[in-house]
């Protein structure tokens, strides 16, 4: 799916998928390939077609934490870095291979500025974004980390067998030993 599609299939169903209300250009990334750097001031706005993306950022022990996934059909980027354009305090990184849909900021702006439908699918994404960070936080704060695993197992099983141990243990704030605890102990529940 691109923009213009989840555009279509989330804002408007009327849309025309050749009326974008700004330009965007395609990229493809190899596994590793960092899309934004700690200190580097973010200009982009991506869309996942295909993919995993994380978003890690360093402890003052200058350990990487992975704070977030994004899988395909979302939009990401260092929100802050684009909307402060200030130094990024995260690294976005291509977690698998990736196709992406890339906007500009500048574009973006300008479409903010003329279109409604692009303010409309900034609401619904920045709406999207918000509940998705309150329930993480609510998540850490009240479940277990088996639990929160179990979770993301359930819902993205078809895409999280793609991501390494050590990437998922990060996620979850444990180590991959006791991640492989977890994993063992589900697969003997079953």
């Amino acid at each position: 799916m691109n923009i213009a599609q989840y555009i279509k299939k989330h804002i408007d169903k009327n849309f025309n998928e050749g009326d974008l209300p700004f330009r965007t250009s395609k990229k493809s990334v190899t596994v590793g390939h960092t899309l934004c750097d700690f200190g580097e001031i973010e200009n982009c706005i991506y869309f996942l077609i295909d993919g995993i993306a994380q978003v890690n950022i360093m402890n003052s022990k200058g350990d990487v934490r992975i704070i977030d996934f994004f899988f395909p059909e979302n939009f990401f980027c260092s929100y802050t870095s684009l909307i402060q354009s200030t130094p990024s305090d995260v690294q976005i990184v291509a977690t698998t291979n990736c196709e992406l849909e890339v906007v500009e900021n500048s574009e973006l702006q300008l479409a903010y500025k003329n279109s409604l439908l692009a303010n409309k699918l900034g609401r619904y994404e920045t709406e999207k974004l918000y509940l998705k960070k309150v329930k993480r936080e609510k998540d850490l704060l009240t479940k277990t980390r088996e639990e929160i695993y179990l979770e993301l197992i359930n819902n993205k099983s078809e895409i999280i067998h793609q991501l390494p141990i050590d990437s998922i243990a990060k996620y979850l704030g444990i180590h991959p030993e006791s991640l492989s605890r977890i994993r063992k102990k589900k697969t003997k529940s079953n």
